[in-house]
């Protein structure tokens, strides 16, 4: 019999995304699953019930949508959501545990099996499924175009017979992929971009987007695989202090650093912006895990006073939701190439001597089995 894959509207107030789209759910009835989903499931992301069905899906009201055995999920499910669940049923999904440890210690308590799409392991296997850097592509675009709306000047430099318009200068922290993408569009934009990451080797990364690699005192903080080890408070401090004329001489700064597992790192107090010109922008991405940015509020708009005016700082929240078909689009692939790697003859069978399964599998068998974050909460028992 077949495994059974069940997608419903996502909860979360502001959240747009869908975790499958009518290419997914063509992907997954090609790997032998049958497809459920809830009615009016894609309603924001562009997709009507009838593309659900016309690729092979049941569709179905809330009140009648039966559990399957596999729930996906876009944000991470809430204790509620966990303990509603069935015991034995497995979740595939964004999970944010280091953020989130009493939904994951419900779905130890309630048998269910649950595999956290952010924390898959950064090899060449986990690209299709890679939803952190497929969403964090869209992310990056969005808050180019959020701060070039927010900007009352033009980007591009501009000659004409009235005189010269200069080009905005824009600053983008952390050169991940969203960093990355944030500063091709604002090159792209006619905006004069500069970066900086504390990991020396994105250096070439920035430059082939187009970008300007600002080199600090300071050592790099490279930790494999892609990712930045969390820096200690006087190292961030020097950091800061190296940072501050740049910052100040910026119209638009983007910052899009994180650190897995830990609050987003503070790159710009408060006392940084003092010296920024009136009219300028601050666009902080990680303002909903703690902010890169002292004066950021998620969700907001704040005007922060500085000589001659204001300058206007935005705390990110739901961005991709703002671009919500292709943010859904990419998401809902990256989730059925992953449930395909779970799938043997239309069944859901899991191998945990894959790496890919077992790295990004949080609680099994009413246990936390995930090292990192079963080490975590164990730290927290024993304080």
């Amino acid at each position: 019999m077949a495994s059974r894959v069940v997608i419903r509207a996502e909860r979360a107030p502001g959240e747009k995304r869908v975790a499958a789209t009518p290419e997914s759910v063509r992907k997954l009835r090609g790997s032998g699953l049958e497809v459920r989903v809830e009615t009016g499931a894609g309603r924001h992301a562009g997709i009507p019930d009838a593309s659900y069905l016309a690729a092979g899906a049941d569709v179905e009201a809330r009140s009648a949508l039966t559990a399957g055995d596999v729930f996906v999920h876009v944000r991470p499910l809430s204790v509620e959501e966990v303990r509603a669940l069935p015991g034995g049923v497995l979740t595939v999904g964004t999970a944010d545990p280091f953020q989130h440890p009493d939904v994951v210690k419900a779905s130890a308590v309630t048998g269910v099996t649950a595999f956290a799409l952010d924390l898959l392991p950064r090899i060449s296997r986990a690209q299709s499924m890679d939803v952190l850097s497929s969403q964090a592509l869209i992310a990056g675009y969005r808050c180019a175009l959020i701060a070039a709306d927010a900007f009352e000047r033009m980007f591009p430099m501009t000659m004409t017979a009235a005189g010269t318009l200069a080009p905005a200068r824009v600053l983008v922290l952390g050169a991940g992929v969203a960093g990355l993408q944030a500063i091709a569009t604002a090159k792209r934009l006619g905006g004069v971009v500069s970066a900086y990451d504390v990991r020396s080797s994105s250096a070439e990364e920035v430059r082939s987007v187009g970008g300007t690699f600002l080199t600090l005192d300071l050592e790099s903080a490279d930790a494999g695989g892609g990712y930045a080890r969390e820096l200690g408070e006087e190292r961030s401090q020097r950091q800061r202090e190296l940072l501050t004329p740049h910052v100040e001489a910026a119209d638009i700064i983007i910052t899009t650093a994180a650190v897995p597992g830990r609050a987003a790192p503070r790159l710009i107090t408060s006392a940084m912006m003092t010296g920024m010109r009136a009219g300028s922008v601050v666009v902080d991405l990680a303002a909903e895990s703690g902010g890169n940015v002292e004066a950021s509020v998620p969700g907001e708009r704040v005007p922060f006073a500085v000589d001659g005016g204001t300058v206007t700082v935005i705390g990110i929240r739901d961005v991709h939701s703002e671009l919500a078909v292709d943010a859904s689009k990419l998401l809902a692939m990256n989730v059925a190439n992953f449930v395909a790697v779970l799938t043997v003859n239309g069944s859901i069978d899991p191998d945990f001597s894959d790496e890919l399964v077992s790295g990004s599998c949080l609680t099994r068998g009413g246990a936390i089995v995930h090292p990192r974050l079963a080490d975590l909460l164990a730290e927290e028992v024993s304080s």
